[in-house]
């Protein structure tokens, strides 16, 4: 374990069960400390280092490392998740990119928006009379869930496979949460590579206007720089980005809002606030709580030894707390101006390709949610997952005002 001189490095038990980050103990370890030690490894508590390291060279995704961390050493999940885009660098992850930014456009994301507005809508009417629901299974696995078929061109009735397969396919960042996650992580993978391969020869027959076809375009015109596999595994991992953070992030929101419900009243009478709302959730509860990196060489950072295998964890909820890196950090409030962008997307060469239309989706569900429905109040248990990895309530009852 990663040690430095001068100072007692606190220690968090992340793998208890009760574990919460939101808490004074944790806080308090900020307060002593940038860094704590945890039984997984090193944890960042704090924006400026936590923003530093996930720009550093030095650190890396790792995958074949970390499937290995979680005793997976081969078979659907290691042959899908150690090819995937975020565990190359250098060369080949600019040639993967380069496939996506040809087809996942600031235009293409902007053409969606009609059809977010329009899909926030219906499943907005939809709640307005029902009373208690489970905001989860009613909205916030519905409304990313048609943009992401929409956007690759999937047919709506294969909407309710890819919602089952994209959920479980985010529970690879809780794989220390023991249970049936590993089954259910490779289902969702085998069903997502047959799925994915269909798509790849029916729009390869006959394209449409989507970016599934776009990018098996790009891929054609590419001249083999990219592979069908490549390109399979670029269609799992998109459909996955594109669903599973943006459900969590819906559903975080009324949360907070539940907890702030003037604030909702407010974007209701101020639409004009989306923008800066949908920042405000994303900083307070942001649906990727945690992300990890490793130590690709030996380095030293601030004082501390960082050995070639160490690793890191971002924790993202607590750094975008930090009363360093922003001014009334504990308070959530949609009217502040936050200079310091959100750690959740990452950044540098790895910055999250789909956070535009990951803000675009929140940011008209929750101008639509505000301008029609009241408050919403919180009417039972909420089921949330590991404090670790993706993070966002598994059902959420309301009630709106």
């Amino acid at each position: 374990m990663p040690t430095s001189p001068g100072h007692k490095v606190p220690f968090l038990d992340v793998l208890n069960p009760a574990f919460d980050f939101d808490t004074p103990e944790v806080y308090a370890a900020q307060a002593e400390s940038w860094y704590a030690n945890s039984p997984i490894g090193l944890l960042v508590l704090r924006y400026e280092e936590a923003n530093d390291l996930l720009r550093d060279r030095r650190l890396d995704h790792d995958g074949k490392r970390y499937m290995e961390t979680h005793g997976i050493f081969d078979g659907p999940i290691y042959d899908w998740f150690v090819p995937m885009i975020v565990n190359h660098e250098g060369e080949d992850h600019r040639r993967l990119r380069g496939l996506m930014n040809k087809a996942f456009t600031a235009r293409r994301v902007a053409r969606l928006r009609p059809f977010i507005r329009e899909q926030s809508e219906q499943l907005t009417d939809r709640l307005a009379g029902a009373g208690t629901c489970d905001f989860v299974s009613e909205f916030g696995i519905r409304l990313p869930l048609a943009v992401m078929c929409r956007l690759l061109g999937v047919r709506p009735e294969d909407y309710d496979r890819f919602g089952t397969w994209t959920a479980d396919l985010g529970l690879v960042f809780g794989l220390s949460t023991g249970g049936d996650v590993i089954a259910r992580v490779e289902n969702a993978v085998n069903g997502l590579n047959d799925y994915a391969d269909h798509l790849i020869d029916e729009k390869t027959a006959r394209p449409t206007d989507d970016l599934g076809s776009d990018l098996i375009a790009a891929h054609q015109a590419d001249d083999g720089q990219v592979s069908r596999e490549e390109l399979r595994n670029l269609l799992v991992t998109l459909v996955f980005a594109a669903h599973d953070t943006t459900r969590h992030q819906l559903a975080n929101a009324m949360v907070a809002f539940s907890e702030h419900p003037d604030q909702w009243t407010l974007l209701g009478r101020q639409p004009e606030l989306a923008a800066q709302a949908v920042e405000e959730v994303i900083r307070w509860l942001p649906s990727s709580a945690t992300v990890y990196r490793f130590a690709a060489e030996d380095f030293d950072y601030q004082g501390l030894r960082i050995e070639k295998g160490t690793y890191l964890t971002m924790c993202v909820k607590v750094a975008q707390r930090d009363p360093r890196a922003y001014k009334i950090a504990d308070r959530f409030d949609i009217t502040a101006v936050r200079d310091m962008p959100p750690l959740q997307f990452g950044a540098g060469p790895h910055h999250c390709l789909g956070a535009a239309l990951a803000r675009v989706e929140v940011g008209e569900a929750l101008t639509v949610l505000t301008g029609r429905l009241g408050p919403p109040s919180v009417m039972g248990p909420v089921s949330w997952p590991g404090p670790l990895g993706i993070q966002g309530p598994e059902t959420l009852p309301l009630r709106f005002g």
